[in-house]
């Protein structure tokens, strides 16, 4: 039976709307240079929707590959050809129910002081599936359950 939770969310002001529905393809957290510099934080969780469970209202602004409210800098999903990631501190109703992160991104520049999430695929890196990256790279196990690319 097909999942029809819809879950809505918005920048800050509000100015930009907008709402997914059903389950995500995938849910993640990623101690990246990039998230930590957009969110502020130490790390950022978000998650990944098929575009066509997505909807939105108002005027997005970008740089790089991160999308923001013009008005008051909020992040907002970020809108690719077939998937629109959404950080899960941009959802309106907390906690977020069912939206648990399955891996961990980057995990070399994970603070010291915060702990692997139980259960979840560690990456050193980006993520990688099947055991390659979309740059002809292959992986394999490193320390606690980690990936790495390693050259072909």
């Amino acid at each position: 039976m097909p999942n029809d939770t819809r879950r809505s969310g918005s920048c800050l002001c509000g100015g930009i709307q907008f709402s997914v529905t059903g389950d995500p393809f995938r849910i993640g957290l990623c101690h990246c240079k990039d998230c930590r510099k957009a969110s502020g934080s130490t790390f950022s969780t978000f998650a990944v929707w098929p575009l066509e469970a997505f909807e939105t209202t108002g005027i997005v602004s970008s740089y790089g590959d991160r999308s923001f409210c013009p008005t008051c800098g909020g992040r907002v999903p970020l809108v690719r050809e077939n998937e629109v990631e959404v950080t899960i501190g941009s959802l309106d109703e907390v906690p977020t129910e069912g939206l648990e992160p399955s891996y961990e991104l980057w995990i070399n520049r994970r603070e010291h002081w915060l702990q692997p999430l139980p259960g979840a695929r560690q990456f050193e890196h980006d993520r990688v599936e099947d055991g390659s990256t979309n740059d002809g790279l292959t992986t394999e196990p490193v320390s606690e359950g980690a990936e790495t690319p390693l050259s072909a």
